[in-house]
């Protein structure tokens, strides 16, 4: 174990339930426990969900007051009792898995994302929007050489976008694939979906998406369509067949979203939900039983995904340059707002 010096260290911490709850605050470097490495953060991704906790709009339980940030990576600063395996220096991500019980079936089979004790940096235990930060040796994996620190910081919405697509559905190439809302899961999933071979692949967006649904084209998409200036349901007629997406990703931060996927959405196709939204739907759901439609939800991801994701950013498969923004953590409100109005794809900041 090597030692690192103690104090305090500036972190962006969500203190409260109320709207615009956040702010800058000095607080002591973690210590890692055992079987756990602090991490000197190089970079964090600004995730949607982020916001909805600046919002204080989330629909999951937060453990205020908590440091944000769970898409991140760093070098180990140092080891903790029980770590083999590593050493000082080397360059990581980080899994969003932060605690899990690993007794119960799910976490037995692998499937430790849906544990229901899991507790993820962020919300569930303090994540790394700060110069350091404590976390499980078994959740870290080398960042290849020639993957910077800001694009590493974006393997976990990789990881996102990976599970829904390559995973949790069943992409071919000659498919018609839609993918709502184009913010950095839905760009990333629409690269995965051209490197599929999707023959039409639509990305629907609101006015203020224009400069993300530009990066959508950058990454494959075929057609583009604003909500509001064009129907999305009398585009997808004209695609293909004409009977609508055999996939359809919703991306989208709103329930309502799933509304205009089961219209776009062909008999016997599937939708795969991986955007949040707290509202009720408000809406008949007879269409998905009428068109025999699989819904699937899609939640974070495990270590396999990592691996893959990790591999993608190495080859170029996935290219996530376009959409990174660098910010210092001094300057996270500017970060927020830019994200918020949609006139950047991803904030990453830097502490």
């Amino acid at each position: 174990m090597v030692a690192v010096a103690v104090g305090t260290m500036t972190a962006l911490v969500n203190y409260g339930p109320e709207y615009g709850a956040v702010e800058l605050r000095t607080v002591p470097v973690p210590a890692p426990g055992p079987d756990e490495v602090l991490l000197r953060v190089r970079a964090v991704g600004v995730c949607g969900s982020d916001l909805h906790q600046y919002h204080g709009t989330q629909s999951w339980r937060v453990n205020w007051p908590v440091t944000l940030g769970h898409e991140f990576c760093g070098e180990i600063a140092e080891l903790g009792p029980g770590v083999d395996g590593w050493a000082v220096g080397e360059r990581v991500a980080c899994e969003t898995a932060a605690r899990v019980c690993g007794t119960c079936a799910l976490c037995r089979t692998g499937r430790y994302n849906l544990c229901p004790a899991r507790r993820g940096f962020g919300y569930g235990v303090d994540g790394a929007a700060a110069q350091f930060v404590a976390a499980r040796a078994a959740l870290l994996h080398r960042i290849p050489a020639n993957v910077s620190w800001e694009e590493a910081a974006l393997t976990e919405p990789c990881c996102v976008a990976a599970n829904a697509v390559l995973a949790q559905s069943a992409p071919r190439p000659g498919d018609t694939a839609v993918v709502l809302g184009p913010g950095p899961v839905g760009l990333l999933c629409t690269q995965l979906l051209a490197a599929t071979g999707a023959a039409h692949l639509m990305v629907v967006g609101l006015e203020r998406d224009r400069a993300r649904l530009e990066l959508a084209r950058h990454y494959g998409a075929t057609r583009v369509v604003v909500l509001g200036a064009e129907d999305p349901v009398a585009v997808i007629g004209d695609l293909g067949d004409g009977l609508g997406a055999d996939l359809v990703v919703d991306a989208a931060g709103v329930s309502a979203a799933l509304r205009t996927a089961l219209e776009l959405v062909r008999p016997a196709g599937q939708i795969t939900k991986v955007g949040w939204g707290r509202e009720p739907l408000g809406f008949n759901l007879d269409p998905l039983v009428a068109k025999a439609v699989t819904l699937r939800g899609t939640f974070s991801h495990t270590w396999a995904t990592w691996e893959r994701a990790l591999r993608l950013l190495a080859d170029g498969t996935l290219d996530v340059k376009p959409l990174v923004n660098p910010y210092p953590l001094e300057r996270w409100q500017e970060a927020f707002a830019r994200m918020e109005h949609g006139e950047i794809a991803k904030a990453v900041l830097i502490p």
